[in-house]
């Protein structure tokens, strides 16, 4: 609906400015083009990327993702080795000689 608007609004300024004599409305006239050619373009692309988007019904939750890298994680045997733990990393509990 808001398509069919913009594009009437457009056509509307444009023939106002072809048709007038007075420089204020042709003015006016032009800024109603403008807006209409901008707004025409912003509706087409909104309904494009409405079109081909995926519904929120049909995404994972973080939850199932999470338990699906896990799962992957552990077929290729183990996946990332772990970082160490922060006290052996600061040698904590070594003793120096």
């Amino acid at each position: 609906m808001t398509r069919w608007i913009m594009i009437a609004m457009t056509l509307i300024g444009l023939a106002v400015a072809i048709l007038t004599r007075s420089p204020g409305v042709l003015g006016i006239a032009l800024l109603l083009t403008v807006v209409g050619l901008f707004g025409t373009v912003f509706s087409l692309a909104a309904d494009r990327i409405s079109a081909n988007s995926r519904p929120d019904a049909a995404m994972l939750p973080p939850e199932v993702l999470h338990a699906i890298r896990d799962k992957a994680n552990a077929a290729r045997g183990g996946g990332q080795p772990k970082a160490p733990s922060p006290a052996k990393a600061a040698g904590a509990g070594d003793s120096v000689s």
